[in-house]
């Protein structure tokens, strides 16, 4: 008997039991279904983490004075104070793999103009530190390095402080506004960049010259961090090593002892979060993936039933020239029939349930041709693990056995 038509009486089999074989569906189609639905929102989170990263430079590397070297308690990094201005001095003198460095200090307070104000952060920063982070001017202009030298107080505004602080259509630029009590002149406004893979709003800052910051808000030399960009992301672990080379020199640090900074790439930020989501996702997946097992094993009861259901007809079947492996085909195929329909209603089940989840609840999501095709492979290996055994239960049934059956 050839396989055509195997299939076909496998196809009228089902469809005499239309909704027992839905229901025996079911299990592969909500397993199916969530397994996809998983993975595109793992891959989504996993993609969209690493765009936000990438958007902050994906060449930036972060230099951090590094708490664990303290003695006695461990401080916060923000607390240890172990970057000056001989560090950058030092990084731009010897570096041969960075093209851009900028020394940062932030501090929060109130920004303030007539009678509206709006809590935010103020960072001091080198004009660099747009071209590091890929950020641009909207309106006005970027301060200078003499504006650095002089401690000028002259700052660039985020969207969103300009939004809470100034009427709508009214232009922040040449306006005094004060933080802290201490005047500053807006020479210009950011460009809007959103939220970053933190949840944080990046527009929700002002940035003025860092010495201004040390010298007139937090009565300083030292710096919380070094933002430096390599020349290129080919050269971003060169570089790493380099400035942890000129940094140790800087510090006079003996070779037995521990570094007092930490270099930081958006590599290993992208590393970290992308495992993490990796993890979630397979967490996920192997608990959708139950749903698969319990389809399995619906699809091995349904055919024990149908293989006791129509043990006579294997009866005629046999005595008319049918052979075991006949037998065991046209019931591993219906298993097998079940399991791949019940895979592609749960595609698309999972595909429609992915693009909800974006539309409703704004998770971003990403549907991968591997997870379907995954899923169609798991399908097919399920129909035949759990059709298999009551296949050959009825290839093995004596015909005169089988005929006698009531």
């Amino acid at each position: 008997m050839n396989v055509m038509n195997l299939i076909r009486i496998a196809l009228r089999a089902l469809q005499r039991n239309k909704l027992r074989a839905f229901l025996t569906m079911l299990g592969i189609i909500i397993g199916v279904a969530s397994v996809i639905a998983m993975v595109a929102i793992g891959q989504g989170s996993k993609k969209s983490i690493q765009d936000a990263l990438s958007s902050m430079g994906s060449n930036m590397i972060t230099i951090r004075p590094n708490s664990n070297v303290t003695a006695g308690a461990r401080l916060d990094a923000t607390s240890v104070q172990t970057l000056t201005i001989d560090d950058v001095k030092a990084l731009q003198k010897q570096a041969q793999y960075i093209s851009f460095i900028s020394p940062a200090v932030s501090t929060r307070g109130q920004a303030i103009n007539g009678a509206l104000n709006w809590p935010t952060s103020m960072q001091g920063v080198s004009p660099q530190y747009l071209d590091i982070r890929k950020w641009h001017v909207k309106e006005g202009n970027v301060f200078t390095e003499a504006d650095v030298n002089t401690a000028a107080k002259v700052c660039l505004l985020g969207q969103t402080v300009v939004n809470n602080i100034f009427a709508p259509g009214e232009d922040p630029v040449g306006k005094i506004i004060r933080f802290n009590k201490i005047p500053f002149n807006v020479i210009g406004v950011l460009e809007a960049k959103g939220e970053n893979a933190f949840g944080q709003d990046q527009d929700d800052v002002i940035l003025a010259p860092f010495t201004t910051v040390q010298k007139r808000i937090l009565a300083t030399i030292y710096f919380q961090n070094i933002y430096v960009s390599a020349t290129n992301e080919n050269t971003t672990k060169l570089a790493t090593a380099e400035i942890s080379d000129i940094l140790r020199r800087s510090h006079r640090l003996k070779p037995a002892d521990e570094d007092d900074f930490a270099v930081r790439t958006q590599e290993e930020l992208i590393n970290t979060f992308s495992s993490t989501s990796q993890l979630l996702t397979i967490l996920l997946t192997a608990i959708a993936g139950i749903s698969l097992v319990v389809g399995g094993i619906g699809i091995m009861n349904i055919m024990y039933v149908s293989v006791t259901e129509r043990t006579r007809e294997i009866g005629l079947r046999m005595s008319i020239g049918a052979r075991g492996i006949d037998i065991l085909l046209q019931f591993l195929i219906e298993a097998i029939l079940i399991s791949i329909t019940g895979g592609l209603i749960g595609v698309a089940l999972g595909i429609t349930a992915s693009k909800l989840v974006t539309t409703f609840l704004s998770w971003p999501t990403l549907i991968s041709q591997s997870s379907i095709l995954l899923s169609f492979l798991v399908c097919g290996m399920t129909g035949v693990f759990f059709g298999y055994y009551p296949a050959q239960k009825a290839s093995r049934l004596d015909p005169i056995e089988a005929l006698r059956y009531e």
